[in-house]
């Protein structure tokens, strides 16, 4: 039996406001291991982001990836194609 607290319970929003809570509670942090771990889900954010453009256009198509980004077809293809 699922949790409350599972992320297949949690909407999109509430992962993203979580999501931001803690990257903001890491940015407040005055040491040099929250900055390194900022550093490192900078890194993993941006493989994330071209993992979920993939995944949006291989289940619909590049046009809306260039839609959500508001740039061009061709630019997110060349960006994300993988």
């Amino acid at each position: 039996m699922s949790q409350p607290d599972e992320p297949e319970n949690i909407t999109v929003a509430q992962l993203a406001e979580q999501a931001r809570a803690a990257l903001g509670a890491l940015a407040t942090r005055s040491d040099l291991e929250a900055f390194q771990e900022l550093l490192g889900l900078s890194q993993y954010l941006g493989e994330c982001v071209g993992e979920s453009a993939r995944s949006l256009a291989e289940h619909g198509s590049w046009s809306r990836v260039a839609e959500a980004t508001g740039t061009t077809k061709q630019a997110v293809w060349s960006r994300w194609r993988g």
